[in-house]
């Protein structure tokens, strides 16, 4: 909706109206004798702009806006707040800027297609703060979740019959994903050079426990004493401890079960010493005051324990979320199988883990060439250009 405010001329009191256009521009209109004018003027432009809008049917009026609320609630009840987090980030950044005012049987999919060039261009309206930000081209991960959360608000209102078929679904110039960076896996050597760089046992610890256990930094930082179990070298994951913006938000593991990761012997003098004198309830690896431990920022050419210990060690850049794959490939060099590896990293499947750690794996398909071939040679009579008898 445009806006309408009056000021002093020297022909005396005159208005203005204020809108924005389909971009989300801001224009200005002044000189208007009467308010009634002003606004007659603006509802003319929000006509033109929205494609005759008094024209939809009513249950097509309704904005973007209008369902948003419901359809964000409903997200943030059914997703973790990690989770969550970047769908209100895209809404607020991203898609509210351009779309919020605009009604949902007004929007085609020519403008949605222009406004996902916009993004990848760095030339959409959006709602970020820092400056660095201004006129950068978004990548394919933000451009793929903002059109994801303008398509499903409209998904509402194509299943409540206002419109018959969503204009952000089957646009044509959606970019490329980003192609996926090589996983970084550290060896027992690095493993272990980085956890003595850390500055105290408990954080010595906390890093073996990561790439060996396989379990995430939120899930470590909520593990408790009574969770141990030092004869069986068990771990019981029953809850996390994730941040979101600085808050710590305590539920279930990501994959909302429970479960049991063995670790190997030689934690268990470490993990003993952590747990001497302490209650059942207590943290594993609590902060200095005793609550959750935060965690270190890891972001290029800032300051952390994490970052100096990694420099210290002569070890890559990594984040914590990257010891959970080093875990994944020393099992596997261990001659863990996939279903012990889905259990230990609280996958929902073993096609979840293949998917994940193909790469893990490759060396199992020359092992099993070798295998077929030294069989055939032990059981069949070869010719010499490779037939048999």
């Amino acid at each position: 909706m445009g806006s309408i405010s009056a000021y002093e001329s020297a022909r005396g009191r005159r208005y203005r109206g204020r809108w924005r256009d389909e971009a989300g521009r801001q224009h200005e209109r002044r000189g208007f004798r009467t308010k009634r004018e002003a606004r007659a003027y603006i509802s003319e432009i929000e006509i033109a702009m929205s494609g005759g809008r008094s024209a939809l049917p009513r249950e097509a009026r309704i904005t973007v806006d209008g369902l948003a609320a419901d359809w964000l609630a409903n997200k943030q009840q059914a997703l973790k707040p990690s989770s969550f987090a970047p769908l209100m980030t895209a809404w607020r950044v991203y898609v509210a800027p351009r779309w919020a005012t605009t009604a949902i049987g007004a929007i085609r999919p020519s403008a949605v297609e222009k406004w996902i060039r916009e993004l990848g261009q760095g030339a959409a309206i959006t709602d970020r703060v820092r400056q660095s930000y201004a006129g950068k081209p978004r990548s394919a991960s933000v451009v793929f979740r903002a059109v994801g959360v303008l398509a499903g608000i409209i998904d509402v209102a194509v299943r409540d019959g206002r419109i018959r078929s969503n204009p952000a679904r089957g646009v044509s110039n959606m970019p490329r994903r980003d192609v996926a960076a090589r996983r970084p896996y550290l060896t027992d050597d690095e493993v272990f050079r980085f956890a003595r760089c850390a500055p105290d046992s408990m954080r010595s610890t906390l890093i073996l426990t990561l790439a060996y256990t396989g379990i995430r930094w939120g899930e470590a930082v909520a593990l408790r004493v009574g969770d141990v179990d030092i004869p069986q070298r068990r771990l019981r994951v029953s809850r996390t401890a994730t941040e979101v913006s600085g808050k710590i938000h305590i539920g279930a593991p990501k994959s909302w079960q429970a479960r049991t990761v063995p670790f190997p012997a030689f934690l268990d003098s470490r993990i003993e010493e952590l747990a001497a004198n302490m209650d059942p309830s207590d943290l594993i690896f609590p902060s200095s005051t005793g609550g959750f431990l935060h965690r270190p920022d890891t972001a290029q050419n800032r300051q952390s324990w994490w970052l100096t210990a990694l420099n210290d060690a002569g070890v890559q850049h990594l984040t914590p979320h990257a010891l959970k794959h080093t875990a994944a490939s020393l099992a596997v060099s261990a001659g863990a199988n996939v279903k012990a590896l889905q259990r230990i990293l609280g996958h929902k499947s073993a096609a979840m883990t293949l998917d994940t750690y193909a790469d893990l794996f490759e060396d199992d398909l020359s092992d099993v060439a070798d295998r077929l071939n030294k069989r055939v040679l032990a059981n069949v009579r070869l010719e010499r250009r490779g037939g048999y008898e």
